[in-house]
């Protein structure tokens, strides 16, 4: 699955808990979007490709930063946003997850990236994600241009 060593409860420290559960979370609601991630079936792939599970990690710690989850209040449009989203579905958070793994994976293979760009590839991911999130005419997540990407 693409842990660093062989106990994956080091690979946790950035993301949590959390980060098991959204895994967890996309491997039960999109089994197919899953697997195709998990053994790299989309597009031509690099020689040396990132590791599922610890982008997962990674995905997870950008969306709480992102979204200033740590925070009283949010001080971004897309935080503001994204409790919109959550006061209506209790799983809007495992959700954008989901979405933002595939565009990570989209961005990736566009980028023809190789495991040295990935930090490049979740700058150009979180900046998609935020202006997806400031949409005026989204009221759900499942109405950002990247949820069609999701499959189930």
């Amino acid at each position: 699955m693409g842990w660093q060593g062989k106990d994956p409860s080091t690979d946790f420290r950035g993301g949590g808990f959390i980060s098991l559960e959204n895994l967890l979370y996309f491997a039960r609601n999109f089994p197919k979007s899953f697997q195709d991630l998990l053994l790299k079936r989309e597009g031509v792939r690099s020689a040396w490709e990132y590791p599922f599970a610890v982008a997962g990690v990674n995905i997870t710690f950008m969306l709480i930063q992102m979204l200033d989850l740590e925070a009283v209040k949010p001080r971004t449009i897309a935080g503001a946003n994204f409790l919109k989203f959550l006061a209506e579905n209790e799983s809007a958070f495992d959700l954008l997850y989901c979405i933002t793994f595939k565009i990570m994976d989209q961005q990736w293979l566009s980028m023809r990236a190789s495991y040295m760009e990935f930090n490049v590839v979740m700058k150009s991911t979180r900046h998609q994600l935020e202006s997806e999130l400031m949409l005026e005419d989204v009221t759900r997540l499942e109405e950002l241009p990247s949820y069609s990407v999701l499959t189930r």
